[in-house]
């Protein structure tokens, strides 16, 4: 068994902290840094390739939707020409943070609503496609297990990443249960690790309803605003490892 443990990061901004970066980032084999779009600015997006370099961990892009206020968790009726730009403009600007530092790109994933419209919306995961493709067709590209997104992204030739959630609650279609419901984001530690080792092991998750969601799955996704979420990557990464499944970025490179 393999799979990555990835963390969605960088998304300070100016006076602001948000996450423990620095703590979480040790944990990681791979790290999707905010774009500066829904969160996170140059200084903070130069500061977390630093910190990823210096640990090891592949640097991915996490492009959003231009909603700092909402964090980037609000829909936006954005067009899919709107959403390749979008996407083309964060990657580039992330892509050029880390060439300053000798690193470069292993993949992209978008964030939040734009993640989540992507993974329903054809037309949105074709134009998410066409924007990572046409800046690197080597980069993998991560969506959500199932999704339009990995579709989209393997008709553009693009090497994909399936993924699922170990601190999210799943919906009985394979969706994540939206944040504003009970029981949305998972925080006891123990609960978390035992679910993403049962993630992995057996490629499937209860849903809210008792049901089983089958699971295809490359890499697991810890959110970096998770309350302690340090600690849930701490056990997560160390109850996988005592069962003996390896943990390796997407793709097996760094870019480091």
């Amino acid at each position: 068994m393999r799979i990555d443990l990835n963390g969605d990061v960088g998304e300070s901004f100016g006076r602001y902290t948000l996450g423990g970066d620095e703590a979480l980032m040790p944990v990681l084999t791979s790290a999707s840094i905010a774009c500066g779009f829904h969160a996170g600015d140059p200084g903070t997006m130069r500061a977390t390739v630093e910190l990823a370099r210096s640990h090891g961990v592949a640097i991915g892009a996490h492009p959003g939707f231009p909603d700092l206020v909402g964090f980037g968790r609000r829909a936006l009726a954005a067009t899919p020409r709107e959403v390749e730009d979008l996407v083309l403009y964060q990657v580039g600007a992330l892509a050029a943070v880390a060439g300053a530092q000798g690193a470069h790109l292993c993949h992209v994933k978008p964030h939040g609503a734009l993640y989540n419209q992507a993974a329903r919306d054809l037309s949105l995961a074709e134009a998410v496609a066409r924007a990572v493709a046409a800046f690197d067709p080597s980069l993998v590209l991560v969506g959500l297990s199932g999704s339009r997104l990995l579709e989209a992204g393997r008709r553009a030739g693009l090497r994909v990443a399936a993924e699922a959630f170990a601190d999210r609650a799943y919906r009985a279609d394979g969706t994540l249960l939206p944040r504003d419901r009970p029981g949305a984001v998972l925080t006891d530690a123990e609960a978390v690790a035992r679910r993403a080792l049962a993630m992995v092991r057996d490629r499937a998750v209860t849903a809210e309803d008792g049901a089983r969601v089958e699971l295809a799955i490359d890499t697991l996704c810890l959110h970096g605003d998770t309350p302690q979420a340090a600690l849930l990557a701490r056990r997560v990464r160390a109850t996988l490892e005592a069962a003996g499944v390896e943990l390796a970025p997407p793709g097996g490179r760094t870019g480091t």
